[in-house]
């Protein structure tokens, strides 16, 4: 489905200022468009969403307060919850969740990707499989060239350092994406764009770069 009205950079802005001081300065343009292009793929409604490595867990509340679902709960490594949330958080050690088989109907990884330790990838995606019935919803990137590497690193840490977030990456190849997905279980069955950047930053740092994508089981 991709018929859900699209999120207004105001009401982002509203939620993200109701925990994070930074956004009554900045408007939220990146994250409107990356919420939007998740909702572009989406495929529910759907009644349990998980989000991974949700850091904050800013995008998790928006989620839930603008997304077609029942309840979201967001976990990650380490404890950097805002304390003014209102959606369940966990912390795991970062490849098994500790939650049931099927306990939820869809996850959300955001940004999260290529932060991830290469040989961990396919083990912690085989255990989303497990804790997840249905499909996930992943926004991260496309490097194409070692230059993409370097951009991506740039983008990284303008858009990591001022939340304490992480800027240790290994980028991922259209390629390496479908091989993901293939050992994991899954199957990529949509990808999407969006207009992050316009005028001479978007010429230093391509849309193209941003990628989403829903991930189907197989």
């Amino acid at each position: 489905m991709t018929d859900f009205e699209p999120i207004a950079e105001g009401a982002v802005a509203a939620s993200l200022c109701r925990h994070l001081a930074f956004y009554r300065h900045k408007k939220p343009t990146y994250q409107t468009v990356m919420l939007n292009s998740l909702l572009s793929v989406w495929s529910g409604p759907h009644e349990k969403l998980i989000d991974v490595g949700g850091g904050t867990g800013v995008i998790a509340q928006c989620m839930k307060e603008m997304f077609p679902v029942g309840s979201v709960d967001v976990v990650d490594v380490v404890d950097r919850f805002c304390t003014t949330l209102d959606v369940p958080t966990h912390v795991f050690d970062g490849l098994t969740l500790p939650f049931a088989n099927g306990h939820f109907d869809a996850a959300t990884i955001n940004n999260v990707v290529h932060h991830i330790p290469i040989p961990l990838r396919a083990p912690l995606f085989r255990n989303l499989r497990q804790a997840v019935a249905g499909p996930l919803y992943i926004k991260d990137h496309e490097a194409r060239s070692q230059l993409d590497h370097g951009r991506l690193a740039i983008l990284d840490w303008l858009g990591n350092t001022p939340f304490s977030g992480m800027v240790q990456a290994d980028y991922l190849t259209m390629d390496d994406w479908r091989s993901l997905a293939s050992e994991s279980g899954f199957a990529i069955t949509q990808i999407a764009r969006g207009s992050y950047r316009n005028g001479p930053f978007e010429a230093l740092f391509p849309n193209r770069l941003e990628l989403t994508m829903r991930w189907e089981r197989v």
